[in-house]
């Protein structure tokens, strides 16, 4: 999930590692040595980051686990996402990481390089029903031969576009890329110019236009297999270009508007223009349409749209990875139990119940089943669900470098993107930049 969603779901802040924990019912609390006050029962630490429906239902996931295993005590260690990387780098660094934790999967490439820096899982696989899982989702938590960690949901973006808008506008939705590029001067010219057939902030705005140029010129950014970029400077160029053409046709929200509107990286569904139908659509992760949809006012009517794709493209260029991720210690001193911990949130029917789609659509098959049985997956989100899984089995979606989503990386990105947007750069210097500075990049944090 994206981290800015995060921050911006209400926190509640817990210590980890040397620090206090806020503690709720289900977690329980431990003596300075480990064990609880009251005895010695076996206590694994859990972290996970995430908003206040997430940590409700994780906290009575974790009682259930604990009235099935008398004599397990769970310390919980749970806050928002803004500071959990650099708790969570400097734990493993200092190897007091916790027992069961959740990660991102790019975090894959930052600590366990070598598939070192986690627990391997194939060693518990005793505990893990890792029947439920499909091959390809297991392997997204493999590295060099190890199962560092397994996924909790997986996620990938999707066009959103809202019915009435474009209604109004007398306009069908876009299907096609030529259709997306002619929406903006259509919409403008017929709803006035605060109307916009996209809204998103920059990141998504770059992977829109990564997804145009994967599709013509058949690679993403970044190699997926090498620490490398993988596109020439035509496709570079065709990048910059596509992203602009964006903007200055009107299709998408500008950088600058976004920046006087309280923030660049200000929630889609916080704003006004997007609640009363003026922002027409969104391209954003499918795990977040609850919120997307949630503030728009009763006039419009949001649904999702084809993923337009350029005739004979191999690949959609549809940007898809697990959400998040669950791994063990690699220090834990009850990797076992850890991994029961673990199966039991991933995979059990009990907990599916519990957790819901608090880390989004599970990957796990039963879990799948029981939400889908209990009618606990909107309509609107299982239809994008069941469009990724069409284009995952199609083989049109390939799992992106982890590098791409590397800190350093994604801030250099932003920032040759961010010249473009307030024009301070020529289209070829930034294209140049993105392949000369970025390969060093690259191999710098490779």
């Amino acid at each position: 999930m994206k981290p800015a969603l995060l921050q911006r779901r209400t926190v509640l802040a817990a210590g980890m590692a040397g620090a206090a924990s806020s503690l709720l019912p289900g977690c329980s609390p431990s003596g300075p040595d480990g064990s609880a006050s009251t005895g010695a029962p076996t206590v694994l630490r859990f972290a996970w980051w995430g908003g206040a429906s997430r940590h409700e239902a994780t906290l009575k996931a974790v009682a259930a686990f604990e009235a099935a295993h008398p004599g397990v005590k769970i310390k919980c260690e749970y806050m928002g996402f803004n500071g959990y990387l650099e708790r969570l780098t400097t734990q493993i660094a200092g190897g007091s990481e916790p027992d069961l934790m959740q990660i991102n999967w790019a975090w894959l490439a930052m600590f366990s390089k070598r598939g070192n820096g986690f627990a391997d899982l194939l060693q518990q696989r005793q505990h893990l029903a890792l029947d439920q899982f499909e091959a390809e989702d297991v392997q997204t938590g493999m590295v060099a031969g190890h199962l560092n960690a397994l996924p909790v949901s997986y996620s990938a973006r999707v066009l959103l576009w809202n019915q009435a808008a474009f209604d109004r506008a007398n306009m069908p939705l876009p299907k096609t890329w030529d259709e997306l590029f002619a929406a903006g001067e259509t919409m403008r010219a017929r709803l006035g110019p605060q109307a916009y057939p996209l809204d998103g902030e920059l990141y998504d705005m770059m992977l829109l236009s990564q997804s145009y140029v994967q599709q013509k010129h058949g690679t993403p950014y970044v190699d997926p297999a090498s620490p490398r970029v993988a596109m020439d400077f035509a496709a570079a160029l065709d990048w910059v270009r596509t992203y602009r053409r964006l903007v200055d046709g009107h299709v998408a929200t500008p950088l600058k508007l976004r920046a006087s509107l309280g923030g660049a990286d200000k929630a889609t569904e916080q704003q006004q223009d997007w609640v009363v139908g003026n922002w027409a659509g969104n391209y954003t992760w499918d795990s977040v349409i609850g919120l997307r949809a949630a503030t728009l006012d009763k006039k419009q009517r949001l649904v999702l749209g084809d993923y337009p794709t350029l005739p004979g493209a191999k690949n959609s260029g549809m940007f898809g990875r697990p959400t998040v991720m669950l791994a063990v210690g690699r220090n834990s001193k009850n990797a076992a139990l850890a991994a029961e911990l673990l199966s039991y949130l991933l995979t059990s029917r009990e907990a599916a119940l519990i957790l819901g789609r608090t880390r989004g659509v599970p990957v796990a098959k039963a879990q799948v089943e029981v939400l889908l049985a209990a009618k606990k997956l909107p309509p609107l989100e299982l239809q994008a669900h069941e469009q990724i899984r069409q284009q995952r089995a199609a083989g049109q979606i390939a799992l992106p470098a982890p590098l791409f989503e590397h800190a350093r990386l994604h801030k250099f990105m932003r920032e040759v993107f961010e010249t473009i947007a307030y024009g301070k750069t020529g289209d070829e210097d930034a294209a140049r930049r993105l392949i000369t500075e970025g390969n060093a990049l690259l191999q710098r944090i490779k």
